[in-house]
């Protein structure tokens, strides 16, 4: 099966350009915000709309700076130890989720403190935003034929330009479907049963980690980085710690709401 030929470019208007990419983003913020204000409707949290917004464009700028310095930090440091000014130069590519989540996380803990929040309520509500965002960015990553799979020779198996002549999984969508469709499902109603704070978060932890875990192997590895620890990538590794911290911070709260 060949690769669907979409253009990225969605809308040429002189010189500037309105790419798929970038809407997926806009709609994955769209999203989020209306998702939050659901949830602090249903869950009645002490947080207003003028307050949604405000906490959105911190994570926002959070997650656009974390995972642009993550990518630079886990994927290939050396490069940009080397040039420094590389590191702003966002329209080159190069993103990380796991950057991101640290500057989501950050951001998150900063809001708390200026606006006198729980953080670990925030941490939650972020964890039901989320996937939409994750999802619409794997279509986006669909559209642009990167961060495509390994070979397979499964009949659904995809020929991507760059990629060679040989059909590779379209791990895009499966990471669009596990990761954005089902782990909203899944925490949506772990959130909506759950009465201890900090459940959410540590679910998406665990979860999200888990998942990607395993899509890892039908993905391709980064070409400068290959495999570093046997048959995982960088990428695995750092959802290990994903996991890990996910289990700690469930422990935690759960013996905290026994005591």
């Amino acid at each position: 099966m060949n690769y669907p030929q979409i253009d990225p470019v969605l809308i040429h208007i002189g010189p500037l350009q309105l790419r798929w990419y970038g809407l997926m983003y806009i709609i994955g913020f769209v999203l989020a915000y209306v998702v939050l204000v659901h949830i602090a409707k249903k869950k009645n949290y002490d947080m207003t709309k003028a307050e949604i917004e405000d906490l959105l464009a911190y994570c926002v700028a959070g997650l656009i700076i974390g995972a642009r310095l993550g990518y630079c930090l886990f994927y290939n440091p050396l490069f940009y130890l080397e040039n420094p000014l590389r590191i702003v130069a966002v329209w080159e590519g190069g993103m990380s989720f796991h950057g991101g989540l640290i500057g989501l996380i950050f951001s998150g803990w900063i809001y708390s403190a200026l606006k006198k929040k729980q953080v670990l309520m925030l941490a939650d509500m972020g964890a039901l935003a989320a996937p939409p965002g994750l999802f619409f960015g794997r279509i986006g990553n669909f559209i642009n034929a990167e961060l495509y799979g390994r070979i397979t020779d499964m009949p659904w198996g995809m020929v991507f330009p760059g990629a060679g002549l040989l059909p590779r999984h379209p791990s895009q969508i499966y990471e669009a479907f596990f990761e954005g469709i089902v782990l909203f499902v899944v925490l949506y109603v772990v959130h909506l049963k759950s009465r201890i704070t900090g459940t959410a978060i540590s679910s998406f932890l665990i979860l999200y980690g888990s998942m990607r875990f395993f899509l890892e192997f039908f993905r391709q590895p980064d070409l400068h980085l290959g495999f570093i620890l046997g048959p995982l990538t960088v990428g695995q590794i750092l959802c290990l710690i994903m996991v890990a911290a996910g289990m700690v911070v469930l422990l935690l709260r759960l013996k905290s709401a026994r005591l």
